[in-house]
């Protein structure tokens, strides 16, 4: 906004019939009641919107009814407030609808507000300053407290400066909850305009949304569209944090979406079925909260019923407060640090509430004390902490930046510094995962990691003893539950770099690890070797050698293997190998017959190697695989590499 002003929302309280509908029509010239039964019966049903412009900040105002029957849309409507107005008819005093209403705001860790006494025309002044008095001693003790009590009259429009001067002093200096920078609403209505399609209206909690946005739906998990935007009534190209926003969307029919579902920017909501948070009993609970009690809870403008798992005791008695599980009938969506209600079923009561400490969960034992005590530090002030907590949930998970601003509760914005910072303290590890990729892995895993890898090529080297060394694909198969082979192979290379294992490109070996052969299987090696060497460049193939060897065959395999590692033979394919110096012999002929650009073809292959179409093919392949050659349709050329050194560079020692 222009000035640098604020867009915040405020929401009325109070109990039925005490002027909240009538006040903001005064305010703001809109009637919030907007249904006819509203209109019929003289009261607030479901929830009412209006703004109001105070200078250089603009309130949204969500009128919610007070009648205890609909408490559940007073808290879908309390959802995402940074100011409350708590009403109070100076002719009817304090009521039960003004206690809950207050508790319930109270629980949602509103940090400001005011007291609007309206109907002052109907009561004596001595009794006006008996009902301030109950005020006082009702919010002692609650955010209200020394909160300013104004007289108003809405039909002679008494007060209404004063109310509205107050407003603009509030919305100055209120703190408002800091905006993640990722836009996301809680939906409150959708219904359909003719010639637009669906439309959904809600209070835009974080981020900014702009007419073409992909957004998701959840806990649907879809992708729609933003065709159209309406901000506070009136067209716009953006809304942000704080506005009333009707968002007319694509690819959702209005009777599929509906209050309680929300949407956000790709990527950083995912719905759960089980949520931890930080629970406090109502200071007026009528009943404790228990461990595995059933009950309804209010999040957003959501309204699920949930079981309620404590882990710190059996039960929540009033004031006191624990950590807990709600398990869910239905998924939701939620973030970090996000404010909720539980109430009871039957007969409806408010019971407690407090806030989202990790929206996706799992169930938890309450004997897993380092489970729980990362729990406790979800709750931490010093956003490195939450994000090394976060992170430890998540194991091997890799979490991108959008995932940790939801799970942790800080910025998009200043997820990539928190990060730095713990690696830069050692508290995350730099592991690289392929060509300029790195994954960053939690220090208290790392040393598991390196023992996990070290016991299953353990495993492997008693499976396989007479390999020298094993392939790093079968050490990733050992480990299917580690997240990625990349990430296999990158420990792999801590471990090498830290002289605890031998490594290649390929294969990975223990320290000190040697090949046990009996004395028939070493008899058998130099038998194979021999064979190959006698074959040059048209050697036996290792079908071949296994039958040759009777009964020994089985072992022909993990021999050939074991040749190829102590570099005698080089592995032209799975099933041919050629001696080295037959290797070698191969790249001078070839280096020469391609020299001052000539090229060849697999007759000419076949004719330089004397030998036949069953050998020249795979030999072609492997010389296409190392680079010395490069193959251009039915033609090969001299490699680029090869090309540029002049044929003079020493073939690799190892071409694997």
């Amino acid at each position: 906004m222009a000035g640098g002003g604020r867009d915040l929302v405020l929401g009325t309280a109070g109990h039925i019939d005490h002027g909240k509908t009538a006040l903001v029509r005064a305010l703001t010239g809109v009637d919030t009641d907007r249904l006819p039964a509203e209109k019929q019966r003289g009261i607030t049903i479901d929830l009412g919107f209006a703004s109001l412009d105070l200078g250089e900040d603009r309130l949204a105002i969500v009128d919610v009814p007070g009648h205890e029957r609909f408490i559940r849309n007073m808290l879908a409507g309390a959802s995402g407030l940074d100011l409350a107005m708590l009403v109070v008819a100076a002719d009817d005093s304090v009521m039960p609808q003004t206690r809950e209403h207050l508790e319930i705001l109270e629980l949602l860790g509103l940090a400001g507000g005011l007291v609007v006494l309206t109907k002052c025309d109907l009561a004596e002044g001595s009794w006006i300053g008996l009902v301030e008095d109950e005020i006082r001693e009702l919010v002692r003790g609650t955010f209200l407290e020394g909160a300013a009590i104004l007289r108003t009259v809405a039909t002679t429009g008494l007060g209404l400066e004063a109310l509205k001067a107050e407003l603009a002093r509030l919305c100055r200096s209120v703190a408002v909850r800091p905006d993640p920078g990722l836009f996301r609403m809680a939906v409150d209505r959708s219904f359909t305009v003719a010639g637009h399609g669906t439309v959904v209206t809600g209070t835009v909690a974080s981020g900014v949304v702009a007419v073409g946005d992909e957004l998701e739906w959840q806990p649907a998990g879809r992708t729609v569209r933003v065709r159209g935007l309406h901000r506070h009534d009136r067209p716009v190209g953006e809304a942000g944090r704080g506005s009333r926003a009707a968002i007319n969307v694509a690819g959702v029919h209005h009777e599929e979406i509906r209050r309680g579902d929300e949407l956000a920017a790709p990527g950083y909501l995912r719905a759960s079925k089980v949520l931890s948070v930080e629970l406090a009993a109502a200071e007026e609970a009528v009943r404790p909260l228990r461990h595995r009690g059933r009950y309804r809870v209010h999040l957003g403008t959501a309204e699920v019923s949930a079981t309620l798992a404590l882990l710190e005791g059996n039960s929540l008695t009033a004031g006191s407060s624990s950590l807990g599980q709600l398990f869910l009938s239905t998924p939701v969506v939620a973030v970090h640090g996000q404010p909720l209600v539980i109430r009871a079923e039957s007969p409806p009561a408010t019971l407690g509430g407090g806030r989202v400490i990790q929206p996706e969960a799992r169930r938890l034992r309450r004997r897993d004390e380092p489970a729980i005590d990362r729990l406790r530090r979800l709750r931490s002030p010093d956003s490195k902490e939450r994000a090394a907590a976060a992170l430890a949930f998540l194991g091997l998970k890799a979490a991108d930046e959008r995932e940790l601003c939801a799970l942790a509760g800080i910025p998009i914005g200043e997820v990539p510094g928190v990060l730095d910072e713990l690696t830069r303290a050692g508290a995350l590890v730099e592991i690289p995962i392929g060509v300029r990729r790195t994954a960053r892995v939690l220090a208290e895993f790392v040393a598991d990691l390196e023992d996990r890898v070290l016991r299953a090529l353990g495993r492997l080297h008693a499976a396989r003893p007479r390999l020298s060394a094993i392939p790093r694909a079968h050490l990733a198969a050992e480990l299917p539950d580690l997240a990625s082979d990349a990430l296999i192979s990158g420990i792999v290379d801590r471990l090498r770099d830290r002289g605890k294992v031998v490594a290649e490109a390929r294969t990975v070996a223990a320290k000190g690890h040697a090949p046990k052969l009996s004395q028939g299987e070493r008899k058998l090696k130099e038998e194979l070797h021999a064979a190959i060497r006698a074959g040059g460049l048209s050697p036996p193939e290792a079908p071949d050698l296994a039958a040759k060897a009777g009964a020994r065959g089985a072992v022909v395999p993990d021999l050939l293997s074991l040749l190829r590692d102590e570099q005698r033979v080089v592995e032209v394919s799975q099933s041919l190998f050629l001696d080295f110096e037959a290797d070698a012999e191969l790249r001078r002929r070839v280096r020469e017959h391609l020299a001052d650009g000539r090229t060849m073809t697999m007759g000419d292959l076949r004719d330089l190697l004397s030998t036949t179409r069953k050998y020249a093919v795979p030999i072609g392949e492997y010389l296409d695989r190392i680079g010395l050659t490069r193959r251009e349709g039915d033609i090969r050329r001299l490699g680029e590499a090869e090309a540029w050194s002049g044929g003079s560079g020493a073939p690799p020692l190892s071409p694997r």
